[in-house]
């Protein structure tokens, strides 16, 4: 490929990127678009926020690949201080590319040090580096992009062997090309994410619950559990990476009906009276109704998601066939005169946020109890089974279940 194939196609990335709405699958698709780009088997993006930096996303390719078909690479995030000692923190600092063809053998003088504590852990052996900041458009370093292990053919043209080679001069230019590209989209992602959890916020001051890390936990587990459910339907891949972006931010949203719910009622500390609850149940058309005037996919899911996270698979949930614009048959809930939706009948956006929410809920301390230990979580859910939940989500979540406990670790209460 020619220089101006290679300029070619990195325009031709650019277009792709710009198709995705979530901030946390765009970090996701960047970080894998610039290690194929750049021949590379691992890579990490760190976001920075304040005077740290927050290792958000990791891929590594050949460790992936010994992974059973199906499982996926399971990591830990971490938030570091932002000083010249760290490779990525000088980068962050100075806004600086670093190109390292070996990291154990940077010379004496460098102002900063390769930190071997990750491969002493894991057994991988990091190599070469190429350390790229993603900047805004005013020039500020809003995260640095680790390209790590150049991935070299051997003299026969193949990759089989898995050389580990060292980053060029021509991969740094291509590197800051993909990165000034792939950083404009980035920008338009943090701000949708930054309206997103205001949203939230507001729903949090009149609900402690409705924490930052607790609507990512729900919306990471939801897209993985959805993943995982639409392979197993044959989904095909372009419609399941499409619903993914657009389900992690409506499973965020789930709640945000709760600020329509007087305090009176979110923050009493005692049990609800009957019209106390039907009123707290008025929060999942309350929700909807907010996405009710749809622009695009994303208030549909959105408004299904709020409407929908309550209802129960045996139909005992809530609050079944409603007008969200009026909400008219909420006053006939405290008789029992309605019933819930049904199995199938509630949409599988709503199936899935109801066990993330759930399991989130149980596992997360809380004001008025403590977490639950996993072994309690994991025999309530398969309690539920068929009753508040899809039988076949709980299969799913069983089957991955270590999985789905590491990403809810990636996002601990602050």
């Amino acid at each position: 490929m020619n220089n101006d194939q290679q300029l070619q196609e990195i325009i031709k990335l650019s277009v792709e990127l710009n198709t995705i709405q979530d901030l946390d699958f765009l970090l996701e698709k960047i970080l894998l678009e610039a290690r194929i780009f750049l021949s590379s088997d691992a890579g990490s993006i760190q976001i920075k926020e304040k005077d740290e930096l927050i290792f958000s996303h990791v891929q590594t390719e050949s460790i992936q690949r010994k992974l059973p078909p199906g499982q996926k690479l399971m990591y830990t995030t971490f938030r570091t201080k932002i000083n010249h000692n760290s490779i990525s923190g000088y980068v962050a600092a100075t806004g600086e590319i670093v190109n390292i063809p070996d990291a154990y053998n940077i010379r004496a003088d460098a102002p900063y040090r390769f930190d071997s504590t990750n491969d002493k852990k894991t057994g991988y052996v990091t190599r070469s580096i190429l350390s790229i900041p993603l900047k805004t458009n005013r020039n500020e370093v809003m995260g640095v992009m680790q390209i790590i292990n150049a991935v070299r053919p051997d003299e026969n043209g193949s990759n089989s062997t898995g050389g580990i080679g060292s980053f060029n001069a021509r991969d740094e230019q291509l590197a800051l090309h993909f990165a000034n590209s792939a950083s404009m989209v980035l920008q338009r992602a943090r701000m949708t994410r930054d309206l997103i959890l205001r949203m939230i916020s507001m729903a949090e001051l009149r609900d402690p619950k409705e924490t930052g890390p607790h609507v990512n936990r729900v919306a990471s587990l939801s897209v993985e559990l959805y993943e995982r459910w639409a392979h197993r339907k044959g989904i095909p891949e372009p419609e399941i990476e499409h619903n993914r972006d657009i389900l992690r931010m409506a499973a965020m949203l789930h709640d945000v009906g709760k600020v329509g719910i007087s305090d009176l009622i979110l923050k009493k500390p005692a049990r609800f009276t009957e019209e106390e609850f039907c009123i707290m149940k008025s929060h999942t058309w309350i929700g909807a109704k907010l996405f009710n005037h749809m622009h695009s996919e994303f208030d549909e899911m959105a408004s299904l998601v709020a409407l929908n996270h309550h209802e129960n698979w045996d139909g005992s949930g809530y609050p079944g066939y409603i007008d969200i614009e009026t909400g008219d048959l909420m006053n006939a809930c405290v008789d029992d005169k309605i019933e819930g939706k049904k199995g199938e009948e509630i949409p599988v956006y709503g199936r899935i946020v109801a066990l993330a929410d759930v399991y989130d809920a149980l596992s997360s301390k809380r004001v008025y109890k403590e977490p639950w230990t996993q072994e309690d979580v994991l025999k309530e859910i398969k309690k539920d089974s068929g009753k508040k939940f899809d039988p076949e989500l709980v299969d799913i979540f069983m089957e991955n279940y270590e999985y789905f406990a590491s990403i809810a670790r990636r996002y601990p209460e602050e």
